[in-house]
């Protein structure tokens, strides 16, 4: 194992370089693998000239079994470099999403969501023998179903959103315009370059601020870049030279942080766990008052001095008796019971938390 170098651009075969990783040792992997596209001929378009499309080496294989073979090495690899707490994003097409997903259940990782990615602007069908394919898919997923403490930024999202949950759909159109990175002779300098955009909502709702995201297929750098824009760090895995060199220019024009990196998940603060009993014996709700329910107030508890109620022939705590009145499995007595102190309707939750600030005289 090597010691892992932050911000950083491995080269070499991305198996190998994962193989040398310290385990659980990053937060957060997007993985953008080739796709096994199976182009079998050139395309051109009907004024016969010709589409540059995915014909690289990389995205070349023998069969479907020498695919799914590298597959399950670099899952397996990216599974045990990742931390219990983490999560990974693979991205791929109906040519190979399918192949990579079911590898994936098989290695034990537990799927969060499948994204669609909606293109706005997609390549069209050429030879008019297909539909328009306008959609990619986002695999989310933890390191297993016991694993539940990963990140996941709902509230910062949903403002990302304009104040609403973000769905599983994303409407962002492809790499294109200023965007695309080109090298001197003119031409793409990656066939698959993603938007930005795609890899800010993948690094803002799933990594915390200083974080640490690994992209095992880094081509250009867009992890990178967006990594460093939002405060977060990244490690790079890469083969090719080429890429390298346009990863490394890209990602040190960098000079300022996207609004967003200063951008914090909220979390409301649980109320220390209080017996409804303590309230009674510090007299803060006395024993013989009433509790009301809300709705017109039509029912009504008294208070015992063991500190649960007497509501009709049943005798329980705070949240058993509500679960009865409302014929539920369950219920939180603190947010369904009100008194009345001092003319005034109070729900008993207001006053376990002024019990819990010391302020006994209500």
């Amino acid at each position: 194992m090597i010691e892992l170098k932050k911000n950083h651009i491995y080269q070499g075969d991305c198996v190998e370089i994962l193989k040398i990783l310290p385990s659980h040792s990053v937060d957060l992997i997007f993985a953008d693998p080739p796709y096994n596209m199976q182009l079998k001929k050139e395309l051109y378009r009907p004024n016969n000239t010709k589409v540059d499309g995915v014909n690289d080496d990389w995205d070349k294989f023998s069969s479907f079994s020498e695919y799914d073979n590298f597959c399950i090495a670099w899952l397996k690899e990216c599974k045990r470099v990742l931390k219990d707490t983490g999560t990974i994003w693979v991205i791929g097409s109906y040519h190979n999403i399918y192949r990579v997903g079911n590898i994936m259940l098989n290695l034990g990782y537990w799927i969060l969501n499948d994204v669609t990615w909606h293109k706005s602007n997609p390549m069209p069908n050429f030879l008019g023998t297909r539909f328009t394919n306008a959609t990619e898919t986002l695999l989310w997923c933890s390191k297993g179903e016991n694993h539940k403490k990963y990140t996941f930024n709902h509230k910062l999202m949903k403002q990302y959103n304009g104040g609403k949950q973000m769905t599983s759909v994303w409407n962002i159109g492809l790499c294109i315009g200023k965007e695309r990175i080109k090298g001197e002779d003119g031409k793409k300098a990656h066939s698959t370059q993603k938007p930005e955009e795609l890899l800010k909502r993948i690094i803002l709702s799933t990594t915390k601020q200083d974080d640490v995201v690994l992209d095992p297929f880094f081509g250009t750098g867009t992890t990178g870049a967006v990594a460093r824009k939002l405060g977060r760090n990244f490690i790079g895995i890469e083969r090719e030279n080429d890429y390298i060199q346009v990863a490394k220019n890209r990602i040190e024009s960098i000079k300022l942080l996207l609004p967003e990196s200063s951008w914090v998940e909220t979390f409301k603060e649980e109320q220390p766990k209080v017996p409804f009993v303590n309230l009674v014996r510090e007299n803060i709700i006395n024993a013989g008052e009433l509790l009301y329910t809300r709705r017109r107030y039509s029912k009504k508890a008294e208070v015992l001095s063991d500190g649960n109620l007497h509501y009709e022939d049943n005798i329980g705590s705070i949240h058993r008796i509500g679960a009865i009145i409302q014929k539920t499995p369950s219920c939180n007595g603190w947010k369904f019971w009100y008194i009345f102190k001092n003319n005034k309707v109070l729900l008993i939750d207001d006053l376990r938390t002024e019990y819990i600030r010391g302020n006994y005289i209500l």
